[in-house]
């Protein structure tokens, strides 16, 4: 039987999240939007109810029977982003906290890596100047030199750079042997070498920090490598190397889908708020024919909410479960970033002048909703991950 209800848990997860970002977050939307790269430091006390609320769940339970189904980490990771986007995603971003650096430890880190760094911020460095989504093009270099990695190289857009206190820094070990020598690196922040270089600013998220990171001679413990320092030499060795370093998205752009999820709901459910004072409410009991136009669009885009929802509680559960979701991660990543930009946009033009103003958040939902298609992997990237696992095609077959 399909159940596409989340479980009685994640509804208090869910409806426990919409309320702090509700009531302690959307207040300050506006002034950290305007007072981009500020310290909001009101999301200090979020972040303190978050880590309570985590630590308080006590994790997954072992369940005693293996083949059980389960509802757990991913699927409520899934479930409170979506709430706490509704409330303000650069905000989020901002939490004192788990960065996306700490999905990619908790990924493929050893017990050890795991332990040490439970409490730590981490932030993820990827992207450089001459590589965006194409991961496998990385520049930033990780030499052995006896019990040392000795790093060099550049990255841009990092995401809590700033603020974070650790840096999951992806590098290659030899250029010349592709992405099978490409691995991820633990740097804590302060370590000599490792230098915050400026700070981005942004058409949307502005209350989170953006920031280009160096790295020169930077010298991290061997131990700080995640995942094994082996360079595969045949072809089927390379691909699960390189897939052990991916595996870190196949958890977090689930997430990032329920990102696009959230702010799209914000928008639906102001633009209704706006709607119905001049009249306008959805009757999802009268047939379509018997609507006007601007129903008619506020239904489309509801189910266009719906279908990316749900396929983002899939690819958790399906995590959550230890299925392959791959296919899956991206699959919701592409559709929800791709309908939150839609919805957002669309409902700035139903609302006309008060959607482009900032009388209301309208026009900040849209801009902020923009990102989201773009990191973890562009629309277009994920598209191209859904096409090889439908055809069964490799990276260079099919590009």
């Amino acid at each position: 039987m399909i159940q596409l209800e989340i479980s009685d848990k994640h509804q208090e997860t869910y409806n426990n999240a919409r309320m702090l970002a509700e009531h302690m977050m959307r207040p300050y939307s506006r002034k950290y939007d305007k007072a981009e790269h500020t310290y909001p430091k009101e999301m200090e006390e979020v972040g303190k109810m978050l880590a309570g609320a985590r630590s308080g769940s006590g994790g997954s339970k072992p369940d005693s029977d293996p083949a059980a189904v389960k509802n757990g980490g991913n699927m409520g990771a899934v479930v409170g982003m979506q709430a706490l986007a509704w409330g303000d995603l650069g905000l989020f971003l901002a939490i004192p906290g788990s960065g996306l650096g700490n999905a990619a430890i908790s990924a493929v880190g050893t017990p050890e890596q795991r332990e040490k760094y439970a409490n730590s911020y981490a932030a993820m460095c990827i992207t450089e100047p001459g590589t965006g989504s194409d991961s496998a093009n990385i520049s930033t270099t990780a030499v052995r030199d006896g019990d040392e990695w000795v790093i060099n190289g550049e990255k841009i857009y990092v995401t809590d750079g700033e603020r974070s206190d650790t840096l999951v820094v992806w590098a290659t070990l030899d250029k010349s042997l592709g992405k099978a020598a490409i691995k991820s690196f633990i740097v804590e922040k302060g370590t000599p070498g490792c230098e915050v270089t400026r700070l981005e600013h942004k058409m949307g998220i502005r209350a989170s920090d953006t920031a280009a990171i160096s790295f020169n001679d930077c010298r991290i413990p061997l131990e700080n490598i995640l995942g094994s320092a082996e360079i595969a030499t045949d072809d089927a060795g390379r691909k699960k190397a390189f897939g052990g370093v991916m595996q870190t998205f196949d958890n977090t752009r689930p997430p990032v889908a329920a990102m696009a999820v959230g702010i799209a709901r914000a928008a639906l459910d102001m633009t209704r708020e706006l709607l119905v004072e001049e009249g306008i409410e959805l009757d999802f009991g009268r047939k379509p024919s018997n609507v006007s136009a601007i129903e008619a669009e506020l239904y489309k885009m509801e189910s266009e909410f719906e279908g990316a929802r749900l396929l983002a509680l899939k690819a958790a559960w399906m995590a959550d479960n230890g299925q392959p979701n791959s296919k899956e991660a991206s699959m919701c990543k592409a559709k929800a970033g791709r309908m939150g930009n839609y919805v957002t946009l669309r409902c700035v033009e139903l609302c006309q002048s008060l959607g482009y103003s900032e009388q209301r958040l309208l026009e900040k939902f849209a801009r902020d909703s923009k990102i989201v298609d773009i990191f973890e992997g562009t629309q277009q990237i994920q598209q191209l991950i859904v096409a090889r696992q439908v055809l069964g095609k490799s990276s260079s077959e099919l590009k």
